[in-house]
């Protein structure tokens, strides 16, 4: 298991992750990429606990993400089954969990302020931090994504189902956006990843 991380996580976090993974029965597994999110928590039958998360994540995001899963298990764990999946006692575990990861060992210097920040209230997803998500951004591989609060307004852009949108104003957390086949309005997250189609 611990070679398997190394491929997957900063070499630093290896055995922590390992000795978490361990400790709490995680069987975990790694999967192709899914849009909708980075990874999941799931209690199978049996009593057996399982933790995926997705291959294509940087090392830095795989690493929050593989902690904010295994806070879940340790949350319903400790608090019961009837807490908030999100909400203040994942939130106290998650910010416990991710604390001794928090360090130069194992995060770029650029990053530890924002991860601080964040994990003063950490939220149900870090791409909803719209400052963090955008820096962890710069750890991925080249693509030709680009978040929604980069487009201009107006713009024509292209959602991972090829559904194709132009993007409008902001309401308060969220942009309006106009699916051009229906012209049914959506709302896009700032940071939602999507292909810009040049006008």
């Amino acid at each position: 298991m611990e070679d398997i991380l190394k491929k997957y996580i900063p070499e630093r976090a290896v055995t922590p992750c390992f000795e978490l993974i361990k400790h709490n029965g995680v069987y975990l597994k790694i999967v192709n990429e899914r849009v909708t999110r980075h990874g999941d928590y799931r209690r199978l039958p049996g009593g057996m606990h399982q933790v995926t998360v997705n291959a294509s994540l940087n090392r830095y995001r795989f690493l929050i993400t593989l902690v904010h899963e295994i806070a879940h298990l340790v949350a319903f764990r400790e608090y019961g089954s009837a807490i908030k999946p999100h909400g203040n006692e994942w939130k106290l575990v998650f910010r416990k969990l991710m604390v001794p990861f928090i360090n130069p060992a194992v995060f770029p210097e650029d990053l530890l302020p924002l991860l601080a920040r964040h994990f003063r209230n950490p939220r149900a997803s870090s791409d909803t931090d719209a400052v963090l998500s955008l820096a962890l951004k710069r750890y991925d591989p080249a693509n030709d994504k680009n978040y929604i609060f980069e487009l201009p307004y107006g713009s024509l852009f292209r959602i991972y189902n090829g559904r194709i949108f132009r993007k409008g104003n902001r309401k308060i957390k969220r942009y309006e956006c106009v699916e051009v086949a229906s012209g049914r309005v959506y709302l896009f997250n700032p940071n939602a990843e999507v292909e810009l189609i040049p006008g």
